[in-house]
């Protein structure tokens, strides 16, 4: 059994942790966090240290790769750069819940996770260091380009087109025959019935556009949030 870190000791982390445990494929050795100290624990396994030991760590440990556990599309992305330039050839692996249906001819790229209960139907493509999280579907021949997720219990019908750094919040709905754009969100409770573009926030039932988005917004935290944007439905 290889051994694996996991980059990111916090509560996205853990849920990474549950599914590499019950998955039974990697040991994890420990934690790789740039905020926790070293040799504090986290859920039971130590932080190694941040990005920057990394190089020591493979050694050390003899590790086999790894997998960012951060939640937000565009900082999983920032890590993955800083991680590139420190250690370019670091091995990224992908990890599936025992529980998650996984469908015929599909492609997973390196460094997603797919969470309990996660379904992706026959013919689709997820790209590298996407999400599926708990009970999200995807159906049959959807495309996610890489760096995007599908939060808990997202359903997407049939050939869905899921642009990069792009996300779907909680309980969201996307109709068949959809195209949303790159570094989009939609809001938690949406109902999409036509194509969205890129680098905007939509939400509501049916979907509408509710303002315009940067590259490298965040979208999980209050500093993200304008006054007239609920926090829940981010």
């Amino acid at each position: 059994m290889h051994n694996v870190v996991i980059i990111g000791a916090s509560g996205h982390g853990n849920v990474v942790l549950d599914c590499i445990e019950k998955e039974g494929r990697y040991r994890v050795i420990g934690f790789v966090d740039s905020i926790k100290k070293k040799g504090l624990s986290h859920n039971g396994y130590p932080v190694l240290g941040n990005e920057y030991d990394l190089p020591y760590i493979v050694s050390a440990y003899n590790i086999h790769g790894g997998i960012i556990a951060i939640g937000d599309n565009w900082s999983r992305k920032l890590v993955e750069d800083r991680i590139a330039a420190i250690l370019p050839d670091f091995n990224y692996i992908t990890t599936v819940h025992p529980t998650a249906v996984i469908g015929g001819r599909t492609k997973i790229g390196a460094g997603s996770a797919l969470l309990a209960g996660a379904i992706v139907n026959s013919g689709s493509i997820i790209g590298k260091f996407c999400f599926l999280n708990t009970n999200s579907s995807l159906g049959h021949d959807g495309i996610i380009g890489d760096y995007s997720s599908l939060a808990p219990r997202v359903a997407t019908g049939g050939n869905l087109i899921l642009g990069c750094y792009s996300a779907i919040c909680l309980g969201a709905n996307i109709i068949e025959n959809v195209e949303i754009g790159d570094h989009t969100i939609v809001g938690a409770g949406a109902l999409v019935l036509t194509h969205i573009p890129s680098l905007v926030l939509a939400y509501g039932i049916p979907a509408t556009i509710i303002k315009k988005r940067k590259v490298g917004d965040n979208y999980l935290g209050k500093s993200s949030h304008s006054s007239n944007v609920p926090e829940y439905l981010i």
